[in-house]
């Protein structure tokens, strides 16, 4: 039976987090920094402000000043409102309702600026054909244009002289007032009437032609709500593809209880509750399958093409489908603490860690909008005292205030990380900052870690060898008393073979681990030593070179000792299997001009086995833990820069220390905070594809900045020159910031390297 039921939802907030403002108003970069220096004015407070998403991350801020922060916000001239993962329906509102505000603008303006321009350069050009008080007609069709269309402009204008600042609506609103002003200033007071210049085309027209200049204004006015209503059309999909794993989650749930399925909310699923997941349903929560089989596809959470048939025991995560079963499953993680949760939250955060790029084109373009209006007013002022006729260095000057806008330079970053990030987190790849970004463009070697990460982790014994007078099942028996109770993978791999052939165990006491090299125990009486033929050798056994190697697999199984007092026992080769695609992973990672490193505690015979297995270029064995990240440091010291691979377990420093820390992470490794890029899918092609997407990422960011101070640096002498009317420079100014968005949305198209 299935019923419909409330239930009350658990808290699942989070402490210490990061505040997160949804802010609005916001119009260009140069505004994100106004809040963002706003923001960090408050006591101990940290923000970063994101043009692209609309959000300050605040770090800092407790919760009884969240309300200190919102009001500066507001103070600023900007809307704040406290961010809700659970509903995100607020911003998803202002957006279509900027959206829709700026489709009916641009429809008016345009709707009035064609018969405007039509009758202003056919009146203007033959003067026969006008009638009484035609100029006021065209005062007329322009008024809705520069008052109504435009306000938006306006609007930003105003509220930025109230605070003493100053943005890119600025510059806009500016040249849409002069031109109108002069106009109809011409119109009352004559001005202008023996010029030859006509702002609509390049060159000298016929005299008259200038009679009005109502056409640049609503011409403009067009050029840019066109512009800035793609641009945001643009950063909606954008931000829908950082969202994208939001959008996995479901919504309710089947909660079973006894006999009875009751659909109930799924945020108020709680750890143990089991559900009931429906052939094609998403599961809600991450949790271990107790009854049924199904094919789950993980292809919108990992990349994994293909589905996987699990049963009972089996792990599932949410925002995964069930294909073709029905499944019982025992909640094991709800709320924010599910892997799709952490891994939204990561994709969201990434956003707050400012690219370096980024933090110098913010301070460039806040000095950037007050010297282009200095340097408009010098040009024009220039051009006058050069013997110009007014209305033409006012052209000019208007020319350049609109020409030099540079919304292309603002969201040439963040677009590119913003859909570059949220492509990656469907690829199963979580890029945890841009600056992570920036480190993959100048990697040249990556090291990988062997156990775990080439490896499939789950070593099992191969090998037995005892000492003279020793059976097998007694140095298994010994070995397994010692062991017994560790989580260490060579532990349960000895313990497992003792199981399996029934030794038993013998009493043991007094344990003592010794990381990266063995664990010792009392045993009948005597120290019981247990690991590398190198801990050995420190307890005083001899140890041989064939104790070392071994006799079989030509010495590529890691060798544990056994040791009972000052008698060795004998040797237990353990090998795990090579993970599926590692070899060609390798291989894609040399194809994309990058060293390969080895970097691992088993002996230099084993771990030269494995290197010449999957083709990895050079071998840096015997590393304890605790020095893989000076083996880091030194490769580094010698001009490298590093990317470490590791399985974030005791690989935390290494991946710290690197340029670029890339975790191979499962279950609840994916909260890591040492490494930079954590991998999800279960594919060692991830780790060429992680790179292959940030390399990509950082391209885009790089021709978009090309293109956004390329286009700046370009048309401003051509304007100032006087080479360049006011119209054409509007419909330059908003083309080059759509193309800047619409570059970065080529990242939707990456694929993987298979």
């Amino acid at each position: 039976m299935t019923t419909n039921a409330p239930r009350p939802a658990p808290e699942t907030t989070l402490p210490h987090e990061p505040v997160q403002l949804d802010v609005s108003g916001m119009t260009c970069a140069a505004c994100a920094g106004r809040v963002e220096r706003a923001l960090n004015k408050l006591d101990g407070v940290r923000a970063s402000v994101n043009y692209a998403t609309e959000r300050a991350i605040i770090t800092g801020l407790t919760a009884d000043r969240v309300g200190d922060a919102v009001q500066r916000v507001e103070k600023a001239g900007y809307g704040a409102r406290v961010h809700d993962d659970a509903d995100d329906t607020w911003s998803r509102r202002a957006t279509e309702v900027r959206i829709d505000s700026l489709r009916r603008r641009l429809l008016l303006s345009a709707i009035l600026t064609v018969p405007l321009m039509d009758i202003t350069i056919i009146l203007a050009l033959v003067p026969g054909w006008r009638f009484p008080g035609w100029e006021w007609v065209c005062v007329l069709l322009a008024l809705p244009i520069v008052g109504w269309a435009a306000w938006p402009f306006h609007r930003a204008t105003l509220r930025n002289l109230r605070h003493g600042s100053a943005s890119m609506d600025t510059l806009v609103s500016l040249g849409i007032t002069a031109s109108f002003g002069w106009a109809v200033l011409t119109l009352l007071f004559g001005l202008g009437q023996e010029g030859t210049g006509y702002w609509l085309g390049f060159g000298v027209t016929p005299e008259g032609a200038n009679s009005i200049y109502l056409d640049v204004a609503a011409g403009m006015t067009t050029f840019q709500l066109a512009g800035r209503y793609f641009e945001t059309r643009s950063r909606r999909k954008a931000g829908d593809v950082l969202g994208a794993l939001n959008q996995l989650a479901a919504t309710h749930v089947r909660l079973r209880t006894g006999d009875t399925e009751t659909i109930v909310p799924a945020a108020s699923l709680r750890v143990d509750d089991v559900f009931v997941v429906l052939p094609g349903e998403t599961i809600p929560a991450d949790g271990a399958i107790t009854a049924g089989t199904a094919a789950v596809d993980t292809s919108m959470l990992t990349g994994e093409p293909l589905p996987a048939d699990l049963g009972p025991g089996d792990a599932v995560v949410a925002g995964t489908i069930s294909t073709n079963g029905r499944l019982e499953v025992s909640a094991t993680s709800v709320g924010a603490h599910t892997q799709l949760a952490q891994m939204a939250a990561l994709a969201e955060q990434a956003q707050g860690r400012k690219a370096r790029v980024q933090t110098l084109v913010d301070r460039v373009t806040t000095y950037f909008v007050p010297a282009v209006i200095v340097l408009a007013i010098l040009v024009t002022v220039g051009w006058m005292l050069a013997g110009t006729p007014f209305e033409d260095a006012f052209g000019i000057g208007i020319a350049v205030l609109i020409i030099a806008c540079p919304c292309a330079l603002g969201l040439a970053t963040p677009t590119a990380l913003m859909v570059g990030i949220g492509r990656g987190a469907t690829l199963g790849i979580l890029v945890k900052g841009q600056d992570a970004l920036e480190a993959s463009g100048t990697i040249t070697t990556v090291v990988l870690d062997k156990t775990g990460t080439l490896t499939t982790g789950e070593m099992a014994a191969r090998t037995l060898i005892p000492a003279d007078g020793v059976g097998e099942d007694e140095l298994l028996r010994i070995a397994a008393s010692v062991e017994h109770g560790s989580e260490h993978i060579i532990a349960r791999a000895i313990t497992a073979a003792a199981d399996a052939r029934q030794t038993g165990r013998e009493p043991a006491t007094d344990f003592v681990t010794h990381p990266g090299r063995g664990i010792t125990a009392m045993v009948r009486g005597d120290i019981v030593a247990v690991g590398s033929p190198t801990f050995l050798r420190e307890h005083g056994i001899a140890v041989t070179n064939a104790d070392d190697q071994g006799q079989t697999d030509s010495g590529a199984e890691t060798a544990v000792l056994v040791a009972h007092g000052d008698r060795l026992l004998g040797r237990i080769g353990l090998s795990d299997a090579i993970k599926p695609g590692a070899r060609k992973a390798i291989a894609a990672l040399h194809r994309q001009g990058m060293k390969t490193v080895l970097l691992t505690g088993d002996t230099r015979i084993a771990a030269e086995h494995t290197a010449e297995r999957l083709g990895i270029d050079t071998v840096i064995s015997g590393v304890l833990p605790a020095d893989k990240a000076g083996t880091i440091r030194d490769l580094q010291a010698r001009g490298e820069r590093v990317a470490m691979v590791g399985d974030g377990i005791n690989d935390a420093v290494a991946l710290a220390a690197a340029d670029l820390g890339l975790a191979v992470a499962s279950g609840t490794d994916i909260a890591l905070k040492s490494a930079d890029i954590i991998l999800v899918r279960d594919d060692l092609a991830v780790i060429p594809d992680a790179i292959g997407l940030s390399r990509r990422t950082l391209r885009t960011i790089r021709t978009n900045l090309g293109w956004a101070f390329g286009y700046n640096i370009a048309a401003i002498p051509i304007a100032a020159a006087g080479l360049l009317n006011p119209l054409i420079a509007a419909a330059a100014m908003a083309l080059s910031s759509v193309l800047v968005v619409y570059n970065s949305l080529r990242l939707q198209n990456f694929r993987r390297a298979d």
